[in-house]
């Protein structure tokens, strides 16, 4: 893992949804709407990268300058379906922001022995995101296998300026995969966990984040 290459996003606020997020008692609304927090607060320490230029403004008294951040060519790709109110929250960051979705399943019986699982990505509905910045977002990044494919999907549909891998959660084999397999993607996450049981899952991790958030059951 090259952690020249990784940020984590220490903002105390991400911090502080976190560790609601990793709480076995958070229930599944409760859940939903710290991940949508979390999305918001990812999107506050994005946009700290994203250009910005000076615009007038007028004020109920005068006219003034201000400061706009030029979200518009920034494009979110949701990995369905745990990433929907992450994503969400990050627009909330950045409302002039273009959205893109895709469904990424992987087989958990079929498990590589370098611990990766086959992905298959079944839906597909991107922008246009040539020259654009692109932030592929899903809540986990645990063996890699499901973010590499929906990078891989992005590649292959355009020429995007930027691309940005966003977790809240990593595993070090998950992102030393994704930047092995894709060395200028960015990585960007709230926490870098110790690592992965023998089913894949990352620890402590929070629990599989679909499921939390939309109260189903694990298979």
């Amino acid at each position: 893992m090259d952690e020249d290459d990784l940020t984590v996003v220490r903002n105390p606020l991400a911090q502080d949804c976190l560790t609601d997020l990793r709480n076995v008692e958070t229930d599944n609304a409760a859940f939903r709407g710290r991940l949508n927090d979390l999305g918001q607060a990812c999107g506050v320490a994005l946009a700290d990268r994203l250009p910005a230029e000076t615009v007038d403004v007028t004020t109920p008294l005068t006219e003034t300058t201000g400061t706009r951040v030029r979200s518009e060519d920034v494009v979110f790709v949701s990995v369905l379906r745990a990433a929907t109110p992450f994503v969400a929250g990050l627009v909330g960051s950045l409302p002039r922001a273009t959205q893109g979705v895709l469904s990424a399943s992987r087989d958990e019986s079929r498990r590589r022995e370098d611990g990766s699982f086959p992905v298959e990505v079944e839906y597909v509905k991107l922008p246009d995101i040539d020259g654009d910045t692109v932030v592929v977002a899903d809540p986990m990044l645990g063996t890699g296998s499901t973010m590499v494919a929906a990078l891989e999907t992005v590649v292959a549909a355009g020429d995007p300026e930027t691309v940005i891998a966003l977790a809240a959660v990593s595993a070090p084999a998950g992102v030393e995969r994704v930047q092995q397999a894709f060395p200028d993607v960015e990585v960007a996450t709230v926490a870098v966990d110790d690592g992965l049981d023998e089913e894949g899952y990352i620890v402590p991790g929070l629990g599989d984040a679909g499921d939390r958030a939309f109260g189903t059951e694990s298979e």
